[in-house]
């Protein structure tokens, strides 16, 4: 546990020196916000939940892609696979729900005749979600570039895709469409299941690409080279 905890106290400074990003992906969901606020109350809930899934992804990548030079490291250190990657996601889920909350007490005290329950999930479920997603992504691309142009595709796909669209189930952020729907419109408990069953699937896909991704980059030897034998003479 005390290797998990260093990992993740690790994870939290290297978030911390990038100021200026977080600064960033704090406003970033407050202008989704604003942007609907005026004429469509529910919207800007539902675009809000989108900028915090994608605040945190992007903060998640920026992570998975800082790692990749101080892990083999650790790994030489005596440093486990599970150790890197449980301390990272405890970190990453720490900031999400951090970042969560002030959006929270924002939409507790400005909207009425909301489920405020659905949307606490919403906001759990994001910051469960978007952190494998960002890992994932780093695993699976080297550069931070590529890795943010990939979340700006998909969370414009999330936005303009219709979610009664079966394609768009394959989006990592529907479940918000769905819960958000439950506690705005006060629909039937059916949106509540499939979002929360939609959310926990890709919560688990993610963490097993994650866990793949680490385990099969850190047994990777990079910087050793086979030498044959020299012929006897």
């Amino acid at each position: 546990m005390k290797k998990t905890l260093t990992v993740t106290e690790m994870a939290l400074r290297e978030l911390a020196r990038r100021r200026t990003v977080l600064v960033i992906l704090l406003v970033l969901p407050l202008a989704f916000y604003l942007a609907r606020r005026g004429d469509h109350l529910g919207q800007s809930i539902r675009f809000v939940c989108l900028g915090l899934g994608w605040a945190q992804s992007t903060a998640a990548l920026f992570a998975g892609s800082a790692a990749r030079s101080i892990e083999p490291r650790l790994r030489l250190s005596g440093y486990r696979s599970r150790h890197l990657v449980l301390g990272r996601l405890i970190a990453l889920w720490t900031v999400g729900l951090l970042l969560s909350l002030p959006y929270f007490v924002l939409i507790r005290l400005d909207q009425d005749d909301v489920r405020f329950g659905a949307i606490a999930l919403i906001m759990g479920l994001t910051a469960a979600v978007a952190a494998p997603f960002g890992l994932a992504l780093a695993a699976v691309l080297p550069r931070e570039l590529e890795g943010t142009l990939v979340l700006i595709i998909v969370i414009g796909l999330q936005m303009v895709v219709d979610p009664a669209n079966g394609a768009s189930r394959a989006l990592p952020f529907w479940f918000s469409r769905e819960i958000g729907t439950y506690a705005i419109d006060h629909t039937d408990a059916g949106y509540l299941t499939r979002g929360l069953v939609h959310g926990l699937i890709c919560a688990v896909v993610f963490l097993a690409v994650v866990a793949a991704g680490s385990s099969i980059r850190l047994r990777r030897r990079g910087h050793l080279r086979f030498v044959p034998p020299s012929p006897a003479r």
